[in-house]
């Protein structure tokens, strides 16, 4: 059975871990609304997307 020779540091198994990390969400505030909405979504309550509309707006 493979068993580690060393003691793995602390320090090491931190450079390990250094990109385990949950990114940051890109939420902008929209032109028109004035809502704020993820970028590259549409708006749910007017139903625009790049300007047009898309959807019909939620009440």
């Amino acid at each position: 059975m493979a068993v580690p020779k060393r003691k793995t540091t602390k320090s090491r198994a931190g450079k390990r871990r250094s990109h385990m990390r949950i990114s940051q969400k890109n939420i902008i505030e929209d032109k028109k609304s004035g809502e704020y909405r993820l970028s590259h979504h549409l708006d749910p309550k007017t139903g625009f997307y790049k300007g047009r509309q898309v959807l019909e707006p939620k009440e």
